[in-house]
């Protein structure tokens, strides 16, 4: 089974033998692509009472919790990564996950989808209207995002904080993209970050 484009991304910069923790893990696609390519001790927290059946099933260690409330029992620099994918747009208090995550974690990776995307804009200004694309295929009402991050949001976010962005890759599609015009271009932006 192939991983999505942002989860092979974050697969591929993992490094061998780690000890990871894949928050809001879904059904632990990932979690098993590192502990079966890459020998990872990966654990995980998701939200979703299914997701958790089907990633106990693949054999993973996953609990059922909340981003925003159950992250502050985890000790400190108890794992080499912290990974949230496609998630922080969803959680109440962004801020404290990311807190949280740089604190549970000496590194972590966070992905996420662009509402500056050229379509997303070009959706606003012609139609007036919430886009409704295949990186974000639900109408306005249904959608689990509850806060709209841009990219250039998210790096202005982590320079005032004092977050160190090691490194940052850009997904048009499945295919990467530059970082020059990431903000226009991209759809999907992943940041590996440190304090």
């Amino acid at each position: 089974m192939s991983l999505r484009a942002d989860l092979a991304v974050i697969a591929a910069n993992v490094a061998t033998g780690t000890r990871v923790l894949d928050i809001g893990c879904g059904d632990g696609a990932l979690m098993a692509a590192l502990r079966d390519g890459r020998g990872v001790d990966a654990r995980g927290l998701e939200l979703d009472a299914d997701g958790v059946a089907r990633a106990v099933a693949r054999g993973l260690s996953v609990v059922q919790g909340d981003a925003d409330t159950d992250l502050a029992e985890y000790p400190d620099k108890s794992f080499d990564y912290a990974i949230l994918s496609q998630t922080l747009q969803t959680t109440r208090a962004p801020d404290m996950v990311l807190d949280h995550l740089l604190r549970i974690g000496r590194r972590a990776f966070v992905s996420f989808p662009n509402f500056a995307h050229w379509r997303v804009r070009m959706s606003l200004l012609w139609g007036g209207r919430m886009p409704v694309t295949r990186t974000l295929p639900v109408a306005w009402y249904a959608t689990p995002n509850i806060h709209h991050v841009t990219i250039d949001d998210f790096r202005a976010f982590v320079r005032d904080r004092g977050i160190t962005a090691e490194w940052a890759w850009f997904l048009s599609g499945d295919q990467r993209t530059g970082a020059t015009m990431a903000n226009l271009f991209a759809e999907h932006a992943i940041f590996l970050l440190r304090r």
